[in-house]
């Protein structure tokens, strides 16, 4: 089947993983692209990259020799409530990004889960910084932020998006604002999807679990409307990327991330 987006994962599943047997992992499974968020065992990639390739242009020819793209380069950084340190951490990301031509470096909202005055303009501060010095350094990379926080809700969303500036990129959660906003993942793009170039899916149940009021389960064993959400994306049709993220660093007794996929494909969940 022909989809309009393409798939990708993030490798929050398969952190042990090097680079080489990431593209390995998402070529068997016929997919197009993945997210870095760890790589051969750790979550610092910048300094995983400089340790095993020595270099950013290093790096960008032994990545290009795979037909996988890399999409996306994983920050912790947040718009809400982040430090000079936690600045300049985000910062050694770029070189690594620019050398390859990744399109996005995801970024966290941060924030409480109500998106109070303070919050928004921290965050608009933190994209004024960041616009600022990409047009002085003439980077082509940019941010995605994604909706893990403050932008749990379509009204936050939308709020943020008015005061942000033009051109404002989301990577959208479509699991946390069904499951924490109690949206209907459907009406969410409706009213967003002007701005999201990235969406993360995963399936749960509501059970709680060590870490959440619920529990992550294998895709298409759980209770997210992903078949309504699919449809919607291949009709309108959205040309961007579907990434599951299956979180296994963060839930060790979830089954590898190989298990996940498999079950995805067979149930045509995506």
């Amino acid at each position: 089947m022909i989809r309009p987006y393409a798939r990708a994962f993030s490798t929050l599943g398969c952190v042990e993983l090097t680079l080489d047997e990431i593209f390995a992992l998402a070529s068997r499974h016929e997919l197009d692209a993945v997210e870095l968020r760890g790589v051969g065992g750790s979550l610092d990639v910048p300094a995983w990259l400089a340790q095993t390739y020595g270099s950013p242009e290093n790096f960008a020819a032994h990545a290009l020799r795979s037909p996988i793209r890399i999409v996306a380069l994983d920050t912790s950084l947040r718009l809400i409530g982040n430090t000079p340190a936690e600045r300049e951490e985000f910062l050694q990301f770029i070189p690594w990004a620019e050398a390859l031509g990744v399109p996005r470096l995801r970024v966290f909202d941060g924030g409480s889960k109500a998106l109070t005055d303070a919050e928004l303009a921290q965050a608009l501060d933190t994209l004024a910084w960041w616009n600022a010095l990409r047009t002085e350094n003439g980077w082509s990379t940019d941010l995605m932020i994604e909706t893990h926080d403050a932008l749990v809700t379509t009204p936050a969303i939308q709020r943020f998006l008015a005061a942000a500036p033009a051109g404002a990129s989301l990577l959208w959660d479509a699991h946390h604002t069904w499951r924490q906003g109690g949206e209907n993942p459907v009406a969410t793009w409706q009213a967003i999807k002007s701005a999201v170039v990235h969406i993360h899916v995963k399936d749960s149940i509501a059970i709680p679990s060590g870490r959440h009021p619920y529990t992550y389960v294998p895709p298409g064993e759980g209770e997210f409307p992903m078949a309504a959400l699919r449809d919607v994306l291949e009709r309108e049709p959205y040309a961007g990327t579907v990434s599951l993220e299956w979180e296994r660093h963060w839930h060790p007794t979830l089954e590898p991330l190989q298990g996940a996929l498999i079950t995805a494909a067979e149930r045509r969940w995506w």
